[in-house]
């Protein structure tokens, strides 16, 4: 299994898509803030727009285009806009396959999907953490994005034309989304923070890949140095530059997302302890409550009950489209 998926695995994300959007300027969609966890984002399908809430340094709004996608992994409150807020139309909802947002404004169009990115609030906490308060991808134009742009198309398709099977249909494309917009990301970005970070650094994608594949292995300085071909000094600097922790912090974090998993399957400590390295039960123990704020038999506890209600209810992307 390549790093980003192995990653992507210690870090289940349900991907809910629930709104299309077509609104004629002038026009305004104001979006609060969201609990821990989940993660509002936005697919520009056509038309343009601005985005307060993920402007920068200057203050100016952000502007989007077709095929932009813009994500705000933290929840922050945040507003899209075109036109002359002031004149702006009220929205209308409509029931459909999605919910349909729209209006009677009668300047440029733009057409948005909008979904949410549900996390466990608990357990990714690390990989959330590597994200960026706002993430933009923009596919217009991009080889790089080739995959994504031809998601977004059959996204749109299936969710203005609805025919047999488009609910399921838009269900299994939407639950690709996360990690074909992390993919692009992390090959468009100059910076990537986190652990992030070090899968946007090719140099350091063995050593990335051995802790990964065998998080139980006691990994020496020299061992992960040796497997990115560099010496100790200079493993340790690009490792610590590219993620702004050590190779012992990250291998930690790793371990106790894999602890994490086994967890939610319902594997008892002391069995999740050893096979994520730990010889002392006590010290993992000690180890899963510093990063979860909570021992794991209360975090297996916990998992279980949201197990037994996710099933009543359906996960958020059945519930949603």
């Amino acid at each position: 299994m390549d790093p980003l998926s192995h990653l992507l695995s210690l870090y289940p994300v349900r991907t809910a898509l629930d709104v299309r959007c077509r609104f004629g300027a002038p026009w305004v969609l104001d979006h609060p803030g969201t609990p821990s966890g989940v993660a509002p984002y936005h697919l520009i399908v056509r038309g343009e727009a601005l985005a307060d809430g993920a402007h920068g340094t200057d203050g100016a709004p952000l502007a989007l285009h077709s095929g932009d996608i813009l994500v705000f992994p933290h929840g922050g409150a945040h507003r899209l806009h075109l036109g002359d807020a002031a004149k702006a139309s009220p929205l209308q909802t409509s029931p459909g396959l999605l919910r349909y947002e729209h209006n009677n404004g009668d300047g440029p169009q733009t057409d948005i999907l909008c979904g949410e990115f549900h996390f466990d609030a608990d357990g990714s906490a690390g990989l959330l953490a590597a994200l960026p308060p706002v993430l933009l991808v923009r596919t217009a134009g991009r080889p790089d994005a080739q995959s994504l742009r031809h998601l977004l198309r059959m996204l749109q398709e299936e969710a203005e034309t609805p025919r047999s099977g488009s609910e399921a249909i838009l269900r299994q494309l939407a639950s690709a989304l996360f990690a074909l917009l992390i993919r692009t990301w992390l090959e468009q970005a100059l910076t990537v923070p986190g652990l992030f970070g070090v899968l946007a650094e090719r140099r350091l994608q063995a050593a990335l890949n051995g802790m990964l594949t065998a998080p139980e292995k006691p990994w020496t300085l020299e061992e992960l140095a040796d497997a990115s071909h560099m010496s100790r000094a200079t493993f340790a600097r690009l490792f610590k530059q590219a993620a702004g922790a050590t190779p012992a912090d990250v291998l930690t974090q790793l371990r106790m997302a894999r602890a994490a998993r086994l967890l939610d399957a319902g594997r008892a400590a002391g069995e999740v302890s050893e096979a994520v390295g730990y010889q002392s039960e006590a010290a993992f123990n000690r180890a899963f409550k510093r990063q979860y704020g909570m021992g794991p038999g209360a975090y297996r506890k916990l998992a279980a009950g949201a197990s037994i209600s996710k099933s009543e209810v359906g996960s958020a992307t059945q519930g949603k489209i």
